[in-house]
């Protein structure tokens, strides 16, 4: 288990989304992806704090943000999400490290809601089709019927689905926070909400725009990333003029825990 704890609250649209600040320096900015939450830089934010003042949050929908029935969670709002935490934390170009949906989302929020950004560093990020597993494809075919499973089995499930995000062997313990937001009543149904929403219309939107990015940009890929191949990367890569691609050996998609020194190392020699 973990003691991880987002301790401040900012209200969106009804709901309520969490949030902290660590450190001192220039702002730094950490987006995660799905299904995960901002546990993912447990390790990573504590570092980086020695030298920026990190923002971090939890997407709406995902960890200890509200969850709730007949909830929008999709990359549809979640840039609106980043966009109005950025006007109340006051940051006009803040240094942005986004993984995964979280990527899509910075993207998002910077292309169409003109959030600007110094630079932005993105590990195996959501941004061109195709995307989405077979396993997300037939979820969305059939909420109700995985809503509705015992909890044995979506535990087991869950299970299944977060180790493939890993290359490494991680223990029950070391997986347990990534688990744990998505049981019970409220977090069973928010896990397989969040699945069925999942559109590639929302990256489709933004993908001709990428030669447009006003900051310079660098990705960060696992060659070992099962959800999203390596070469996805090199074809982003190309399409955003000036970015750089650095391959990460060892690590699949969730790079935080495969090799999160990757990500500190990566992050202060371009942010610096």
């Amino acid at each position: 288990m973990t003691d991880w704890s987002l301790n401040r609250r900012f209200p969106f649209e009804g709901d309520e989304i969490a949030y902290d600040v660590m450190g001192e320096g220039e702002p730094l900015v950490l987006v995660h992806g799905t299904p995960f939450s901002s546990y993912v830089w447990h390790a990573i934010a504590r570092e980086l704090a020695r030298g920026f003042r990190v923002h971090l949050f939890d997407l709406l929908g995902y960890g200890q943000s509200t969850m709730r029935a007949g909830q929008d969670v999709s990359l549809g709002v979640q840039n609106r999400v980043l966009a109005a935490l950025l006007e109340h934390w006051g940051l006009e170009r803040p240094k942005v490290l986004a993984h995964d949906f979280g990527g899509a989302t910075s993207l998002r929020a910077h292309l169409l809601d003109g959030c600007d950004y110094e630079r932005l560093l993105l590990i195996d990020p959501v941004a061109i089709r195709p995307w989405g597993s077979p396993f997300v494809q037939h979820t969305r075919r059939h909420e109700e019927a995985f809503t509705g499973l015992p909890p044995y089995l979506h535990e087991a499930l869950l299970t299944a689905y977060l180790r493939s995000a890993i290359h490494r062997d991680l223990s029950d313990g070391e997986l347990e926070p990534y688990r744990a937001p998505w049981r019970g009543p409220i977090g069973q149904p928010a896990f397989y909400r969040q699945i069925v929403q999942m559109d590639l219309r929302y990256t489709d939107e933004v993908e001709p725009k990428y030669g447009e990015i006003r900051c310079p940009v660098a990705l960060l890929w696992g060659e070992e990333d099962a959800w999203i191949p390596l070469e996805r990367g090199e074809a982003l890569q190309a399409m955003i003029p000036g970015a750089t691609l650095q391959r990460i050996p060892g690590s699949g998609h969730l790079m935080q825990e495969d090799a999160p020194e990757a990500i500190v190392a990566a992050a202060l020699r371009f942010f610096a």
